[in-house]
């Protein structure tokens, strides 16, 4: 499912607005994570670089206003898709870090993963814009098991994950709880029609008929 954001007038809207606040971290962001994603697309189709912009975007309209979080945003996912190591990464020493624990190495437990994330306010933050996003954008292009295992990904390890932020980070609270709505009104409208095709597909109950 496609959202048609214009990656073009996404990148220039972060590029103007972080330079204008003199971050250091967004701009150089922007230009290598541009860089790193370039011919890399979407199941759906679409450049993948509109993914990492588009949470960024979702954070400002938030009010989270911080360099490190934007450039954390824009860069989440160049590690582990692109083959480039954290430290390589042209931004500052948190920003490197939010993304270290980003980043999943494949094999490793979801588990400890999670924690790691949940140990950092940046990384958690991240990670719940990259789920909203994920989520939103998943019909139409996962199959279904894919889905159904995406939704209980999402229950078993970002619910308790927005739960820990929101009670960690308490500044956060109502961002927390704006993505939280969003996050579950999508998995449970998913579900919910899952379900009713699922019921669709079964047999009705054949009455036996007297002999």
């Amino acid at each position: 499912m496609s959202a048609h954001f214009d990656s073009t007038k996404m990148y220039t809207y972060l590029k103007g607005y972080s330079m204008a606040l003199e971050w250091k971290d967004t701009p150089a962001a922007l230009s290598f994570a541009r860089d790193a994603h370039k011919n890399q697309m979407r199941k759906s189709g679409e450049p993948y670089i509109i993914h990492p912009l588009s949470i960024a975007c979702h954070a400002l309209a938030l009010g989270l206003k911080e360099d490190e979080i934007i450039a954390t945003a824009i860069l989440h996912d160049v590690p582990e898709d692109c083959g480039v190591k954290v430290q390589d990464l042209p931004v500052s020493p948190v920003t490197k870090e939010a993304v270290r624990r980003l980043t999943h190495i494949k094999g490793d437990p979801l588990d400890i993963y999670y924690r790691e994330i949940s140990e950092n306010r940046i990384s958690s933050i991240v990670k719940l814009l990259d789920r909203c996003d994920n989520v939103s954008t998943m019909a139409g292009v996962f199959s279904t098991p894919k889905i159904r295992q995406y939704i209980q990904e999402t229950r078993d390890y970002n619910l308790p994950l927005l739960r820990k932020t929101k009670d960690k980070w308490i500044v956060e609270s109502n961002v927390i709880f704006v993505l939280k709505y969003h996050i579950m009104s999508v998995i449970d409208g998913l579900e919910a029609c899952l379900k009713a095709s699922d019921d669709e597909k079964e047999p009705a109950a054949v009455t036996p008929q007297p002999a």
